[in-house]
């Protein structure tokens, strides 16, 4: 069990450096919102990436490393661990606050303006602050490989005493 969940963790941290490394590049090549076919096109694409890449990724090492700390032990004393853990959390709640919802909805408000439903005009174009929140959360990303593999001693939990009767 323990070498399925290091696997399954592995592969979505993979997937999900893998998708915010695509949608940095995406951001780049995004044309202004004047030219709408191409805009829309590019945020139809990075809400795909996120949608379909992403958020899958995200879950998947989520749940594969609480389930790791949970069933085995030894993580339960590990400092690096804990950090680690809340880290992921931080990437979490980023993932979702800063890239996934407003990924979805400008791809959504792109397609409606370019069918003419409404005014390009309001479709908000938050390419820097994206492109910002990707790169602080790669970099929390990089850290979490970081102490996965090295494990620093950051700290040592005590190991919990078996309670004796008097």
């Amino acid at each position: 069990m323990r070498r399925l969940l290091k696997f399954l963790h592995t592969m979505g941290a993979v997937g999900l450096m893998g998708a915010m490394a695509c949608l940095l590049v995406l951001l780049s090549l995004t044309p202004p919102r004047e030219s709408l076919a191409g805009y829309a096109l590019m945020r139809g694409a990075m809400g795909a990436v996120a949608t379909w890449i992403f958020l899958p990724s995200l879950a998947l090492t989520l749940v594969a490393g609480l389930l790791a700390v949970a069933l085995h032990r030894g993580f339960l004393e590990a400092g690096w661990a804990w950090v680690k853990l809340a880290t992921g959390v931080l990437v979490f709640e980023g993932g979702f606050v800063g890239i996934q919802g407003p990924m979805q909805e400008e791809a959504r408000r792109s397609a409606a303006a370019l069918a003419g439903q409404i005014d390009p005009a309001t479709l908000t174009g938050a390419l820097a602050a994206e492109r910002n929140t990707l790169w602080v959360l790669l970099a929390i990303a990089i850290l979490n490989v970081v102490l996965g593999i090295w494990r620093p001693r950051i700290l040592r939990l005590p190991r919990a005493e078996p309670s004796r009767p008097a």
